[in-house]
């Protein structure tokens, strides 16, 4: 199952958490929205991106960078999230005599 994180980000830092979030390994799409939510423009991110496609895609994101002052990414996850009853159980095991 997937899940989805939200960023607000001024235009100016646009196209740097872009290439960030590309070179996550559990990033299956991303979507850049106005701060209403209103989608300008989505793609999808898969490992085997070739440097042919990325060219295009971050001069768009350039674009939408130099126009939008403020924005937000959705950012579309495969379900690599821990549940809460991992997190607890990893960190009595790490620490057993706390």
């Amino acid at each position: 199952m997937a899940y989805k994180e939200t960023y607000n980000i001024s235009g100016e830092n646009l196209l740097k958490k872009v290439k960030d979030l590309f070179n996550e390994t559990n990033v299956t799409k991303i979507t850049i929205a106005d701060k209403n939510e209103k989608e300008i423009i989505s793609f999808p991110v898969s490992i085997g991106i070739i440097g042919l496609f990325l060219a295009p895609v971050f001069a768009a994101v350039g674009g939408i960078a130099a126009i939008v002052a403020e924005c937000k990414i959705i950012v579309e996850r495969k379900d690599d999230e821990p549940s809460k009853e991992q997190d607890t159980t990893d960190e009595e095991e790490i620490n057993p005599l706390v």
